[in-house]
Parts: structure tokens; C-alpha cells; sequence
């Protein structure tokens, strides 16, 4: 197949998701406005022009106006059998407008649960897009899209595929394990070492778990923490956590490659993610695969991954007390945790393995062009 995306190719997401197109054989064409190293010689970039700063007051979305012909056009010349609009409010849009089908758009999560609720323009171009796609790829259970798509004046009979990013459970495993993350920073096996792997942005509200660390040192004061994200509000929490004290007792480490990311998971005995909104969380899947017990909020995309009790903890979303208590709840028991992690990682096999779900979005590309003739398919309008 000849597969062309609409994304952005500064994410990891996406470079994972093309990447892994391009190594099955398929001509995969990217289009987008801004790019990061580590995609396939094989993968065919068209750039898009940035001339303005800002469109909407947000600065990652410059030249939109101008990138809707550009889309158009560079579609018009590739000429795919299929498109797929990753990120509904922006890329799926810029896909849609292109006129082709089959149209596939994918959303990411925020871009149905956040952003249309917030700006009526995203709401006009979420809409737009979910009216004109042929599937809507959902990373949020189907239920929770079909309510959203059908609030924004979708079709409520449309069709949604559930597909997650995955993890690849032999590349995250506990096996993983590297004795010198621990070593390099002066720790025991045995001193409590607690991760967080989210960027360092209010959606994910780091904040709450820097609160909470006052409390958790209280009870363990020789647990560590370390935070693997990178992002606007660092030092604002360097700073937060110099006034509680604890800047000892923490580690911002900043963004880790995805090679390395499997031994510091691994090396670590809880996972604990603040976020007050995601899609498929797949920070969440990639610590549940290292065998990680989670701590996780208690916002529907946790839910479908994370049972309180059973193989994590669920707690109130910026409730940094009950956080605390949850920490200390696995630092004190270590049987449970092993437990909880065994089950995590089991549950991720079986439902979250990176294979088996891109391997079910494989097959709705072959049927989306196959069940579109030649005949029938649309291409843009001159």
C-alpha cells in the first residue's frame, strides 16, 4: 500500500507508528511541519511551510491556513491508497480538507476530550474532520469516542476501531534491569526508587507528585524520585520542590531515548503517573510491561489499564495526600508490589502487545481500499 500521514513528525508516537509501516514494506509518505531524527531512510517526508508564529494563540500550529492548500496538493501528487490523519483537531482536519478517501483519522486522546470543550474553533474543526473520515482510529475506548463524536454532531452509527500504540513486551520487559541507574546516583538494590516518565507540562500535573514527596519521606526517608520528562514547567517544580526541601531527594533527569527508557523502568519499584488527561496512555503500558506497579489518576483513560487493587492504584486526580499514601502503601509491601506488577505486565501482553494492534490497523487499511474501487475513490478537486 501506498500510506500517506498527517502528523506530528517531532512525536515519537507517530515516528513509531510510520516507522513501523515503512519496515513492513509499505510506501509511507509524512507530512508534516517539523520533524525528529530516527525515521526510515525508506519514509517520505514532505515538509510543510511555517511563515507566521502563531495561528489560534497557539505557536505549534503556525501557517494553517496555508498548510490546508499545501496538504491538498502534496496529496493530489502522491497520490496514496489510503490517508491518515493522526490528531483530530489539526492533522485530521488538514486531512480532511485534502478531499481524498479513504480518510482515515486518529485520534490521540486530548484531541476529543480536551480541546473541542476548549476552543470553539477546534470544536468546528474536530467536527469538520470526524464528518468527512471513512474510520475514526480511536485510542480511548469506542464508547467513550462514540459519545464525544456523536456530542460534536458526528454520525453515531460511524465507524471506531479501537487501536493502541502498543508496547513491544520484549523490548520493555523487566529483564531490562540495569544495575547502574541505580549504582550512578549512589543508591542501594534495596533504597525505594519511584519514576515518573511524563513530560513536564500542566496536562500532566508533575506538581501533585512533588507535593506529595514531603509525606513519602516522612515514613521512607530514603526513597528516591525520578522524573524522565522534560518540558515548560521544570523549573518551576525545581523550584517547588527547593521550597519543600526535598531537592536531595529527587532527580530530573529530562527526556530519556527510547532505548535506554526499558532499564530505568525496570530498575525502578513504582510508577506513578499525576496526568489530569490522556488518551491511551502509553508511558502507563511501557511501565506496566517493565512489571511495574502503577499508581495512576483516576480518569477514564487509566481505567480500561489500571484496577485499584488489583494490579495498581487508582487515586484522586491532584489529591497529592492520598498519592503519598498510596506510595508508601507498595514501598511497605513488597510482595504486593511484585504481585501487582506480575499482573500488569500480563495484561499488557495481552492486550496492549505492539504487533497485534498494528497488525488490526493493517488489516483496516487493506479493507478501507478494498472495499473502495478505483472507481469510486476521490480523489482531490482541482
Amino acid at each position: 500500500m501506498r500510506i500517506c500521514y498527517v502528523a506530528d513528525g517531532a512525536c515519537i508516537h507517530t515516528q513509531r507508528w510510520v516507522n513501523h509501516f515503512a519496515a513492513k514494506g509499505h510506501e509511507v509518505h509524512l507530512i508534516c511541519w517539523k520533524l525528529m531524527p530516527g525515521y526510515y531512510e525508506s519514509v517520505h517526508v514532505h515538509l510543510l511551510t511555517r511563515i507566521a508564529p502563531k495561528i489560534w494563540g497557539v505557536s505549534q500550529y503556525p501557517s494553517f491556513l496555508l498548510w490546508v492548500l499545501q496538504v491538498r496538493r502534496l496529496i493530489k501528487r502522491i497520490n496514496p491508497d489510503i490517508v491518515d490523519g493522526h490528531f483530530i483537531t489539526v492533522y485530521g482536519f488538514l486531512a480532511a480538507c485534502s478531499g481524498f478517501h479513504p480518510l482515515v483519522v486518529t485520534s490521540w486522546g486530548s484531541d476529543l476530550l480536551v480541546q473541542p470543550e476548549r476552543n470553539p474553533l477546534q470544536r468546528y474543526t474536530a467536527r469538520y474532520a470526524l464528518k468527512r473520515a471513512d474510520t475514526v482510529v480511536a485510542r480511548i475506548p469506542v464508547e467513550d469516542a462514540r459519545a464525544i463524536i456523536t456530542g460534536l454532531g458526528g454520525d453515531p452509527n460511524s465507524e471506531i476501531m479501537r487501536v493502541v500504540l502498543g508496547v513491544n513486551t520484549e523490548e520493555f520487559a523487566p529483564s531490562r534491569l540495569d544495575p547502574n541507574v541505580r549504582e550512578h546516583r549512589g543508591m542501594g538494590p534495596c533504597d525505594p526508587l519511584i519514576i515518573s516518565t511524563r513530560n513536564l507540562a500542566p496536562v500532566y500535573d508533575v506538581e501533585t507528585l512533588v507535593k506529595a514527596i514531603p509525606l513519602v519521606l516522612s515514613e521512607e526517608p530514603r526513597a528516591r524520585f525520578m522524573l524522565a520528562g522534560a518540558g515548560a514547567q521544570q523549573n518551576y517544580l525545581q523550584e517547588l520542590a527547593s521550597n519543600l526541601g526535598v531537592s536531595a531527594s529527587i532527580e530530573f533527569i529530562g527526556w530519556v531515548p527510547r532505548a535506554e527508557l526499558p532499564s530505568y523502568l525496570s530498575s525502578a519499584d513504582v510508577y506513578v503517573s499525576t496526568s489530569l488527561s490522556d488518551g491511551t496512555p502509553n508511558s502507563l503500558l511501557e511501565a506496566m510491561a517493565c512489571e511495574l506497579p502503577a499508581i495512576v489518576t483516576d480518569i477514564p483513560a487509566n481505567r480500561p489499564w489500571v484496577s485499584d487493587g488489583e494490579n495498581g492504584f487508582l487515586f484522586p486526580a491532584r489529591d497529592h495526600r492520598a498519592l503519598a499514601a498510596r506510595i508508601l502503601d507498595l514501598l511497605k509491601h513488597r510482595q504486593m508490589r511484585d504481585q501487582l506488577g506480575h499482573r500488569s505486565r500480563h495484561l499488557v501482553q495481552e492486550n496492549a502487545e505492539e504487533r497485534t494492534q498494528m497488525a488490526k490497523l493493517e488489516t483496516i487499511y487493506h479493507e478501507l481500499v478494498e472495499s473502495l474501487s478505483s472507481m469510486t475513490r476521490r480523489a482531490p478537486q482541482q
